[in-house]
């Protein structure tokens, strides 16, 4: 049975991507919430970015800085969090 998993991303940035990336392997549908902040412009984390929307998972943010992102507030994300099985936060 299908999971549904939300990785709230705040500190550890490339290694949020990458761990969301990873996940998508057990046929799990994952969103990727990046929060508070801009993203690391980093190459790796730019790949991470790049390959969950080429693998097209969902990628969402709080924080307008964040381009290529669809944002949504605060309140929506927390209105959403309930609907999956899991919750991992970086």
């Amino acid at each position: 049975m299908q999971k549904k998993i939300a990785v709230l991303v705040r500190d550890r940035h490339s290694e949020a991507l990458r761990m969301s990336l990873g996940l998508i392997l057990l046929d799990d549908l994952v969103d990727v919430y990046v929060l508070d902040k801009k993203l690391h412009a980093t190459e790796e984390t730019e790949l991470h970015v790049e390959t969950i929307k080429v693998m097209d998972m969902q990628i969402y943010t709080n924080c307008r800085e964040n381009e290529g992102m669809e944002y949504l507030p605060v309140d929506e994300i927390a209105r959403r969090l309930p609907q999956y099985d899991h919750i991992l936060a970086y």
